[in-house]
């Protein structure tokens, strides 16, 4: 079967209330004016129209913003919305048939593929990496302005099993600052989170002794505090005095940040450190044709890597049940995979551009997509 569209008008305006459009002359990326300033080798030079859909991870926000924007200089006939409600939201409206495409943290796992194939046909849906990011680990801890942590002294802390901000373990690594004996205070993703599964991956890789938990799009720990989406997360974590949490790195803002260890180094987060990780992993075996799901390098130890990092997917139809959407699918994404699209997620969000194996890659997938 096909993508269907639910029908539900109270479903349409939910969603539409909180897109992101590209309209007017809203423009982050800074490019001119001229319909082909876009340089989306696939586009067909802005000659489209219609509305395309998508919702999903609150990681992507920044660079979608761009994103749309540097789209409506190539397709200005075409309205793109993105309603950022989480990578588990995005998943459930692709699997409802309710979007064209989905922002995902995270692949679709074993029984998504399998409920997919209702509404995208029997080869399933691709997941496309289109963003990749480090996962800041933000404090808030005034006269502390660096901090080390290792990977099991991070992992007990997120289990409130190290819980104030004196212990022994955490001034092992930091003896030159001035740890006040603050209670400890988690700030995690109360909603289903691709950010959250991403960290609990490396945890789990990089801290087995330490972390005993299976890697979840939900939170296991009980007793933190709770907040929706990255922004709510950031919101918690710089309003409470004690605070520490996890987020995509482009809504860090004036935040503190850990340094966190890899082999006998501690390292800051950065795009080039994420990248590394990226080009260290591979493919995760779904069995779907063209799908370019990644398994992350966690318990890496190379020199500058960053592993506490998240690739961000478009999920899209390999079929659509007409030719007209997959035509908006494979030109929006097309122009995200584009070193232009690449470069005004980079100035936006502070992201890595992929690779050009890797857009190589992702532009022969987005090939196979078919409509009609």
């Amino acid at each position: 079967m096909k993508l269907h569209r639910l029908t539900s008008a109270a479903a349409i305006a939910a969603a539409a209330s909180l897109a992101l459009s590209a309209c007017g002359d809203d423009n982050p990326t800074g490019s001119g004016s001229d319909s082909d300033s876009g340089g989306n080798e696939n586009s067909s030079g802005g000659d489209l129209s219609g509305q395309l859909s998508g919702s999903g991870a609150s990681s992507q926000n920044s660079a979608m913003t761009a994103w749309i924007a540097g789209y409506q200089n190539v397709q200005p006939d075409v309205t793109v919305t993105y309603d950022a409600i989480g990578s588990g939201g995005g998943r459930e409206n692709l699997l409802a048939g309710a979007v064209d495409f989905a922002g995902s943290d995270a692949y679709l796992d074993d029984s998504e593929r399998e409920q997919v194939t209702e509404v995208c046909g029997d080869g399933g849906a691709l997941n496309i990496p289109v963003y990749i990011s480090p996962v800041a680990i933000p404090y808030n801890l005034p006269g502390v302005d660096t901090l080390n942590l290792k990977p099991d002294v991070l992992a007990q802390i997120f289990d409130q099993k190290i819980t104030t901000w004196d212990d022994d373990a955490i001034a092992a690594d930091n003896p030159d600052a001035d740890l006040p004996d603050t209670d400890i205070t988690v700030v995690n993703r109360s909603d289903e989170s691709g950010t959250t599964e991403n960290f609990m991956e490396y945890l789990s890789a990089a801290a087995p002794d330490a972390w005993d938990y299976e890697a979840d799009k939900n939170w296991p720990v009980k007793g933190g505090e709770a907040a929706a989406q990255t922004t709510g997360v950031i919101q918690v974590v710089g309003s409470t005095e004690g605070a520490i949490g996890y987020s995509d790195a482009s809504a860090i803002g004036d935040l503190s940040t850990a340094a966190i260890g890899v082999g006998d180094e501690f390292t800051e987060y950065s795009a080039e450190g994420a990248a590394k990780v990226v080009d260290a992993s591979e493919p995760a075996d779904t069995g779907v044709e063209g799908d370019l799901a990644l398994d992350l390098a966690r318990d890496t130890t190379e020199s500058g890597a960053y592993p506490i990092v998240l690739v961000s997917y478009h999920i899209v139809c390999s079929e659509y049940s007409d030719a007209a959407t997959a035509d908006l699918v494979k030109d929006f994404v097309g122009y995200v995979l584009s070193e232009d699209g690449q470069t005004a997620a980079a100035d936006a969000a502070g992201s890595a551009p992929i690779s050009q194996d890797l857009r190589s890659k992702a532009e022969k997938s987005l090939d196979m997509v078919s409509g009609g």
